[in-house]
Formats: C-alpha cells, structure tokens, sequence
C-alpha cells in the first residue's frame, strides 16, 4: 500500500459507549517521512528502548486468584502464572479508573525514567504508586491506554522490588 493509503487505513473511528474516539496513527519515529513495515519492532521498543512487561484486558468475569486493589476498586488476576504476560482487570461500578483503560486493552511497558517517557504525551492516569516500588501512568496512543512502569531497583543486589 502506498503512503497515502497507509495514513488514510490508519485513521479510524471506535466508540466508547457513544463517544467517539479517532485513532491516528503516527509515523516511525526515525523520520519524518519513514513508515513502520510490517517486520519493524515499534518505536517504543526500537527507539525508546522500552520493554514489554504484560497486556491488561478487561473482563466481567470472576477469576481463580484474583486479588483487589483497594485504590482503583478493582481486581487482577493471572499475572504472576501467565508465560506471556497476561493480566485480567475486573472493576466495580464506582471505580476511579479511566473509562477506557476499563473498557479497552492496554499494553504495558517498563521504562527506565517515567518522567521522561510521559513528557508529551496525553495521559489518562497520572503517575501514582499502585504497589511498593513502583510507579505507573497511562498514557494514549493512537486512541489506546498504554501502561508504563518504572521500578525502582535495588543496585547493590541487581535486583528489583516488583
């Protein structure tokens, strides 16, 4: 497909309930005229050196494990057994969190400078502390909820708080 037709296929409409959203996708981060092919990792790993850490996907459903975070009125379940990652989120009526980031998958990376990775960007949480060690925000990106972390570390051992 031509440039053209790459900017056009990437402008779409979703909805929320019954506000509609447009997601614009934006070019490769190495030029202003370079698109991302098909084999290209994205620039938030190829450019910004962010690392994959899991995927949040909404559900109703009650599951096996599930744990409650009191601050966000809301349930995880499956991080800590699933190989690829995978974080199930099931929220209370009345929960604090953003509409979409309940309603629409996100993906999550680790970053080395939060600050740094937000700046610019639109955010949908503010960074806060969910868990001792680390700090998170939600940003959006081409009208999804992306998810950044940064762990604070322990340096003499080599290791992490998570």
């Amino acid at each position: 497909m031509n440039r053209i037709g790459n900017y056009i296929r990437a402008i779409r409409p979703w909805y929320l309930g019954r506000e509609k959203i447009m997601c614009i996708s934006e070019p490769k981060a190495d030029g202003p005229n370079t698109l991302r092919k098909g084999h290209d990792q994205p620039a938030a790993t190829s450019v910004h050196g962010w690392r994959y850490h899991h995927i949040g996907i909404p559900t109703d459903v009650s599951r096996a494990g599930e744990y409650y975070l009191e601050q966000f009125k809301m349930y995880v379940s499956a991080f800590e057994t699933s190989p690829c990652g995978i974080q199930w989120m099931r929220f209370e009526p009345d929960s604090p969190v953003h509409a979409l980031i309940q309603s629409v998958p996100h993906i999550a990376f680790e970053v080395d400078d939060l600050q740094a990775a937000i700046e610019g960007k639109e955010i949908l949480t503010a960074p806060n502390s969910p868990s001792e060690g680390v700090t998170v925000a939600m940003i959006l990106d081409s009208g999804a909820p992306v998810e950044l972390l940064e762990f604070r570390r322990d340096r003499t051992k080599g290791t992490s708080e998570r």
